[in-house]
């Protein structure tokens, strides 16, 4: 009897156990977490800077480091700047609701291409022209805490840490195939992003991406003009078909 009240007690506690729903694998602390960021960057107009590291593969396999600073400012829907520099020379890109102009090389050529008249949609057709590589172009979206958990299957949160004085919860996410992502957003309900980092574990050497965000601005009130482009002396326009030959995401 004793066998067999053991058993029962046994299965009913499989029964149980089977009945209670699975633990999400996107924990719901992360995942509000991100909602409320989401929430945040879909405001109409804002700026914010980032300072890059990116890891790249020479001539020889080796992997070496590259930096830049960007400025991005935003006016949704229609409307994008982003300046940077870096160890490798300027980079720009202008969107004017219509066009879209990226300055390749050193920042003497550049190249322009009709585009949607979404910042989204746009991104995806520079991606697909030009092979730009912007980990941040997440957090740019129609709806960037949708964009960012697209394709996660598992999520949580390690800690919390201060940035720049700031309380910050350390998330970290999974993505097939292989690759890993570290975010550290505000503790509190703006919840805005503060770092970044994309490890591809699927690549040689496991290289990674690395952004730190700051000055974070929902009081910009930028211009028309302000997206405007007017070619500097000196700068070369390259025909689309030389650009997509030159390329700007490999670094």
């Amino acid at each position: 009897m004793l066998l067999a009240g053991l058993l029962v007690s046994v299965a009913a506690g499989m029964a149980a156990h089977a009945a209670s729903p699975p633990k999400p694998a996107i924990s719901e602390e992360a995942r509000a977490a991100v909602a409320r960021m989401g929430a945040t960057l879909q405001a109409k107009e804002f700026s914010f800077q980032a300072r890059t590291l990116r890891v790249y593969a020479n001539e020889n396999g080796e992997l070496l480091h590259i930096a830049h600073h960007f400025v991005v400012t935003v006016r949704r829907p229609d409307r994008l700047l982003v300046v940077g520099a870096g160890d490798d020379g300027p980079r720009k890109l202008i969107y004017d609701g219509k066009t879209t102009v990226v300055f390749l090389g050193d920042g003497k050529q550049y190249a322009s291409v009709l585009v949607p008249n979404t910042i989204e949609a746009m991104m995806h057709v520079i991606v697909g022209h030009f092979g730009v590589d912007f980990p941040l172009a997440d957090f740019l979206t129609d709806d960037p805490g949708k964009a960012f958990l697209l394709g996660i299957d598992a999520g949580r949160q390690v800690n919390t840490v201060t940035i720049d004085g700031i309380r910050c919860r350390h998330l970290v996410f999974s993505q097939p195939p292989k690759m890993d992502l570290e975010l550290w957003l505000e503790d509190n309900e703006r919840s805005l992003p503060r770092r970044l980092i994309v490890t591809y574990h699927a690549l040689p050497g496991q290289p990674n991406f690395v952004a730190d965000m700051s000055d974070w601005n929902f009081a910009v009130h930028p211009a028309d003009a302000d997206f405007q482009f007017e070619p500097p002396q000196g700068v070369e326009r390259l025909p689309l078909g030389a650009a997509l030959n030159q390329g700007t995401g490999a670094k």
